[in-house]
This record gives C-alpha cells, structure tokens and sequence, in this order.
C-alpha cells in the first residue's frame, strides 16, 4: 500500500452485505469526514441515459428495466445466480467506478478520505488505500439485516454472502475492525474514536510531508 504523505491518507471500509458499512459511512460523514462510496459510484453510473446502462440494457435486455428505469433488485438477483452475467457486469462497471473513485480523490482537498467499496478486498484495484477497516456482524444478524432492509427471501441473501469473501478471510485482511452487533450508540461511540484517530494520522502525515 502506498504511503506518500503527497495525496490524501485513505481508510478503505468495507464488510459482508447487511454487516453496516452503509451506516458507518454515513456516521463518519455526520462528523465531517470525506467518504466516497463506490455504490453511489455505480448508481450514478447506471443512471437514465448513461452509456453503462445502455450497455445493460443490450446485454440483459428491456425485461430488467421498469418504464426505462433499471430494476436494481431483479439485476442483483440475477447476477447474484448467474456467475457469467457477474462477471460481465464486473467488468462493465469496475474499471469505470475506479476511474471515478480516483478521480474524487484527485479533486478533493481532505487529507483523510473514507472509502467505502464492497470489493475492497476482492478487487485488485484498491491496492492504494493505507488502511482497511473492516464493518463486521456475526453472519446470523447480517442476514436477518438484509432480508428485513432489501424484502429478499433468505435464498437470495444466501446466493449473496457464498458470492462475497468469507468472513473469517476478511476479518484477517482488516487494519481495523469495528464491531456492529450492539445498538447504535456502541457503533456511533467506536466510529467517533476512529475519526479523531484518522484525521490525527492526517495532519501528522501533512506536517510530515
């Protein structure tokens, strides 16, 4: 990982869908912090009109789309069952939400940005955060979390987290790992120490540089 005192210090997040980095994201920016979320990325990506989406719509076909609007829970469902249209998505998208994310960087004048990206780990691309910090729940809860949040059957969640890292293998690949299976006052209190410490290692790598 690149630790150049000449660009930004960038905490990647990341965690198993329904473990709360959605949420945790949105805490650090309620304090202040700079975060790009690589979903918001890619639902600007695929928004009405934009090439991607374009792109999906030949691939995929009209039944996907409501009105012209993308049904975004029937294409998850769909490549969350199909390997092959996943790996077409992904590379469709990936390359083009990377560029955007690095992007946002280079215009942003932070010394600590938040990076909020589902496949931190599983891409390569991301090899120029300087920390990760892992959003993680016991597997029973992030379940629960999704079915009631998305009103998906448990098959679908399930088809979701075989297609993600385990869970194991992704808490050894954390820096940090803040815990959110209490209510959201522990999240909040964990959260709030974490961005004192993240923006003291900024201005500390600022006067270093």
């Amino acid at each position: 990982m690149q630790t150049s005192s000449k660009r930004p210090y960038i905490v990647g997040i990341t965690g198993g869908i329904g473990s709360g980095k959605t949420t945790v994201s949105r805490m650090f920016a309620e304090l202040g912090a700079k975060v790009i979320d690589a979903d918001v990325v890619s639902r600007d990506l695929l928004s009405p009109g934009s090439p991607a989406l374009v792109e999906v719509e030949q691939y995929f076909g009209k039944p996907l789309f409501n009105n012209g609007v993308l049904d975004r829970a029937k294409l998850r469902e769909i490549i969350f069952t199909n390997q092959v249209a996943r790996a077409w998505l992904e590379q469709l998208l990936h390359p083009r939400i990377r560029a955007e994310i690095q992007r946002q960087i280079a215009e942003a004048d932070n010394a600590c940005i938040l990076l909020s990206a589902p496949l931190l780990l599983e891409s390569k691309g991301y090899d120029f955060v300087d920390v990760v910090l892992i959003v993680d729940a016991p597997e029973a809860l992030q379940r629960s979390r999704t079915i009631t949040r998305d009103n998906v059957t448990a098959e679908v969640v399930a088809n979701i987290m075989a297609a993600q890292m385990a869970r194991e293998d992704r808490l050894m690949s954390a820096d940090i790992i803040i815990h959110n299976d209490a209510d959201l006052a522990h999240l909040q209190r964990q959260v709030a120490a974490l961005f004192q410490r993240f923006e003291e290692v900024a201005r500390d790598r600022d006067k270093a540089g």
